[in-house]
């Protein structure tokens, strides 16, 4: 009997018990997973020897080969998102269904794993799974992980022994509780979760999240499952995000996934895989949606989101190749045709006048005239930028591999500047980095007193297995300097971060409103075009689209604030109107 192929967007490990063989084909030892008898997740002997669970095991055994995993790894094919799929071989359907179990979804890290809880939760939901934010009633506890630096995953181990007292004191009444880790850390650490944390019953990396059914269908059997696959095409572009608020004024909208820069301190290429983008029709159809419910800002996603290239339109796909900022290179070779990063955000830009676009986090190198023409021209455009410069000396960036010199990107930095006036800058900076000397550290410190970023995010260098700095550097500065490097680095930011802040104090800005204030609720709480948050009262205000008539504001409302203090991270004013993004006149 020939059994069924298994499509290529199902391939994932499936653990088995005692180390042993898959339907006869022998797994290498790090896929092997000892008797799940031994497992605490597993339930009481009797459950174990229920009867359900055996004809689960015989319909796994004789399901397909490993070797059946291998040569299904074929060129994928484009999913169409109305197909209706059938199960694997070794489950019914009615298993994939989550029966109104209730997920509990915790996420860490970056605006990328925001996006993914949502994408995640948009493909449990169909299979008729709920969400609940109590984690006491929880059936299913995912945790959407980070793993860009190792606190970050100390995080997550820390959270992980908390959670194991929930489970142990789970009454056999309900159902099991089932724990799931997603994203990166899943995607690193792959089977030394398993091994080390017997509690967690499942594991999806990045790229396995329309697998989620079957992972959990197959921990209902007591066994642990994984997908930690990585893709070369998946992109999600058909799930629609559900979003996780909503009171929400703004979202994500992830436009591309993955990165190829391969600087040598960073994880990303290791846990995203490789580059590449959502069609543009997808998005502008996303954003479309995102505009008829009300919201009035979209922040584009990507780990280099600015090297957006569509491929999916044949016509297309010519020879021009990639334009990258004056003074900048690429550690791969030039890529060529597709649609690029000005194509979409034209594109994002024309949907609704009304919206904010935004769009994180980019790369320097990415920033040809013709986006930064765009931004200085279009109003809801914000003119904001995050330019991460990671170090100030230029023999450290060439040991990240960042592809440009000091010089190169201060000439950026004026550039921006000089194109669009009145830019707001944020950066990423990284303090002792390996080799980094006293003189590299004040080369760093003197640039960020000659930018004067608006925000920052800094950071201690971490360093991580599988990247290039892992195998070719030493991590050899000390980490009580490395930690003093850093303070020093946040100081001289708040400083002059404070001074360019001030610079908007007597100024009229638009201001999205979000809510209240969390330390006031007198207070309402917004943010800028330049992304900072602004405080103002909650008071009444003329609406300039109807004179005479008085106003409170409310989340979603644009209104005008005349700022009258700065700090390193806060503007503060007082409100004189609501109005429109059209309609304002938000300039000094």
């Amino acid at each position: 009997m020939t059994r069924p192929e298994v499509p290529a967007e199902r391939k994932s490990l499936v653990y088995q018990p005692s180390g042993g063989p898959v339907s006869g084909v022998d797994l290498p030892a790090e896929l092997r997973l000892r008797d799940p008898g031994h497992c605490c997740c597993c339930g009481s002997p009797e459950r174990q020897e229920d009867g359900a669970r055996k004809d689960f095991s015989s319909r796994l055994a004789t399901g397909p080969t490993f070797q059946h995993f291998l040569k299904s790894a074929s060129a994928p094919q484009e999913k169409l998102s109305s197909e209706v799929e059938d199960p694997p071989p070794y489950l019914m359907m009615d298993e994939l269904l989550g029966r109104e179990r209730k997920v509990y979804l915790e996420t860490y890290g970056c605006q990328m794993n925001v996006n993914d809880t949502e994408i995640a939760w948009s493909i449990l939901q169909k299979s008729g799974y709920l969400r609940t934010s109590n984690l006491q009633e929880a059936d299913v506890i995912l945790l959407v992980t980070c793993s860009i630096r190792e606190k970050a995953e100390q995080t997550i181990w820390n959270r992980l022994h908390q959670l194991k007292a929930l489970k142990t004191r789970r009454p056999r009444s309900r159902v099991p509780l089932r724990i799931g880790i997603l994203g990166c850390m899943a995607e690193r650490l792959k089977e030394e979760i398993l091994n080390r944390e017997k509690m967690v019953d499942v594991l999806a990396g990045p790229d396995a999240y329309r697998d989620l059914p079957r992972l959990l269908a197959v921990a209902e059997s007591g066994q642990q499952a994984a997908n930690v696959l990585l893709s070369l095409d998946e992109t999600y572009a058909d799930v629609m995000p559900v979003q996780t608020s909503p009171s929400a004024t703004s979202a994500f909208v992830s436009i591309m996934r993955g990165c190829d820069n391969m600087c040598s301190y960073c994880i990303v290429p290791f846990t995203r895989g490789r580059e590449r983008s959502r069609p543009v029709a997808s998005i502008l159809e996303e954003v479309k949606k995102l505009s008829e419910q009300g919201l009035k800002e979209v922040t584009l996603l990507g780990q280099n989101v600015n090297s957006f290239r569509d491929n999916s339109e044949v016509q297309f796909n010519n020879a021009v190749s990639t334009n990258l900022s004056r003074g900048f290179a690429t550690n791969y070779k030039a890529k060529q045709g597709g649609l690029r990063f000005a194509h979409l955000l034209d594109q994002v830009s024309r949907v609704d006048p009304e919206m904010r676009i935004r769009f994180t986090s980019p790369h320097p190198k990415d920033f040809p005239d013709e986006v930064l023409q765009l931004i200085h021209e279009r109003d809801n455009i914000c003119k904001q930028i995050h330019l991460p410069a990671q170090s100030g000396s230029s023999r450290v960036l060439e040991a990240m591999r960042r592809g440009y010199s000091r010089e190169a990107y201060v000439e950026l930095v004026h550039h921006i500047k000089e194109s669009i006036p009145g830019v707001s800058l944020s950066s990423d900076f990284i303090a002792g980095f390996c080799g980094e000397t006293e003189e590299d550290h004040v080369q760093t410190v003197s640039l960020l007193r000659e930018v004067q970023y608006n925000m920052g995010f800094l950071f201690a260098y971490s360093m991580r297995q599988k990247t290039r700095a892992y195998h070719r550097l030493k991590d050899d500065v000390p980490e009580e300097v490395k930690l003093r490097r850093l303070e020093e680095l946040i100081t001289v930011f708040r400083e002059e971060a404070t001074k360019a802040n001030q610079m908007s104090v007597g100024c009229t800005q638009l201001v999205l409103v979000e809510g209240l204030s969390k330390r006031s609720a007198t207070d309402l709480c917004g943010r800028n075009d330049g992304n900072l948050k602004v405080i103002f009262p909650d008071a009444d205000m003329e609406d300039v689209n109807n004179p005479g008539l008085r106003v409170r504001a409310q989340p979603g409302d644009y209104v005008l604030v005349k700022i009258t203090s700065a700090s390193s991270q806060t503007l503060r004013g007082h409100v004189l109107c609501r109005t429109t993004l059209k309609d304002s006149s938000a300039n000094c």
